[in-house]
């Protein structure tokens, strides 16, 4: 099913943008977890629109609500459901594309799939969606704590950090309304966006990922492939457009002998070309990852398109979107990253369970 996503830990999502909810359900969660809800709340607030003048002026509270699969403070080992409400809703902004498709929108695709779609703030294909992974990933977290997943904004539009992963300052990320762990290109990715914001316009860029505590043996053969589930759940994200795993297309320029990872006596690597992965499974270095974000589509400008009878139409500067969708990204890859692991962790525990 395409609103499902995981293996054993299995998260479905449901709702649209501007409808009266956003929500999901998390099956295959372990009993007696005690649950963090400071936790989650703290994710939450980490995607929030309306966090800085970087983001889209929407003000949501984002406060879920759970139904069912916990009591007393733990997991009952039933499924998890939860809701997220829908308040801040302005549906007459997006009157006016009620026959008319936006450029590089899912407006089209839907009605050609469907033959209906919710026209209000792009209904099921919103980036709202993703509220409901924040609490599936928060919720995954508590299998696997030892498991650091930090991801940060490398660049901006053609702008980039220099810095390796080991000198970055993960601390920084929540101090800066970029959320990038490179204090030196701060001001200058913000500046970026801040100057695509009053031009009207739009920026893309990418999202470096670093996970540490992944043991040897996550990750299953041929189709499910760790670097494979994690490429699916990244490309599931809205405005995703790119995906690379350790030396990614940079590798393509090195010969052999110079990619080739190279063993210690520990049984740890001194480079690591691979990014934590071999076969498709994880062999216990670091796995890194980079996510390549679209500008976002809507923009302050006048647009040319047509409406649902081929006829040219403009459509016109409206509605409250952010210039950029890498800050309010930042912890959606990381909660994402945390599902495809958290999965990963129970099918090695059935795994060795068979042994």
């Amino acid at each position: 099913m395409s609103n499902t996503f995981g293996r054993i830990l299995r998260l479905t999502t449901f709702g649209e943008s501007h409808g009266k909810a956003l929500g999901g359900i998390l099956d295959g969660m372990p009993a007696g977890i005690a649950v963090d809800t400071d936790y989650i709340k703290k994710q939450l607030e980490r995607r929030r629109p309306g966090q800085s003048a970087l983001t889209t002026s929407r003000h949501e509270k984002e406060e879920v609500e759970f139904l069912s699969g916990i009591f007393e403070g733990k997991t009952l080992g039933t499924p998890i459901a939860f809701l997220i409400r829908n308040e801040n809703v302005r549906t007459s902004d997006y009157e006016h594309i009620k026959a008319s498709y936006r450029p590089s929108h899912a407006d089209f695709t839907y009605e050609k799939k469907y033959g209906i779609r919710d026209w209000r703030g792009g209904g099921r294909a919103s980036a709202r969606e993703t509220v409901s992974r924040i609490v599936g990933g928060a919720l995954a977290k508590h299998l696997i704590p030892e498991v650091r997943i930090r991801a940060h904004v490398h660049s901006v539009h053609r702008i980039r950090s220099e810095k390796s992963i080991d000198a970055l300052d993960w601390d920084f990320v929540e101090r800066n309304p970029v959320r990038t762990a490179d204090p030196d290109m701060a001001d200058a990715f913000e500046n970026l966006i801040k100057q695509a914001k009053k031009e009207g316009d739009t920026v893309g860029g990418t999202i470096l990922c670093s996970i540490d505590g992944v043991p040897p043996g996550w990750g299953e053969p041929v189709f499910d492939k760790l670097e494979a589930r994690l490429a699916a759940a990244m490309m599931s994200i809205p405005a995703a457009k790119g995906f690379e795993i350790g030396s990614g297309f940079e590798g393509t320029e090195m010969k052999g002998s110079r990619h080739n990872d190279v063993f210690l006596p520990d049984g740890s690597t001194r480079t690591n070309f691979s990014g934590g992965v071999q076969g498709g499974i994880s062999n216990g270095m670091p796995v890194y990852f980079k996510v390549a974000f679209k500008p976002v589509a809507t923009l302050m400008k006048p647009q040319q398109s047509i409406d649902k009878h081929g006829n040219q139409v403009i459509i016109p500067p409206k509605g409250r979107h952010d210039p950029c969708v890498l800050p309010r990204a930042v912890p959606i890859v990381e909660a994402m990253a945390t599902l495809v692991l958290a999965d990963f962790y129970l099918l090695q525990k059935i795994q060795k369970q068979k042994v």
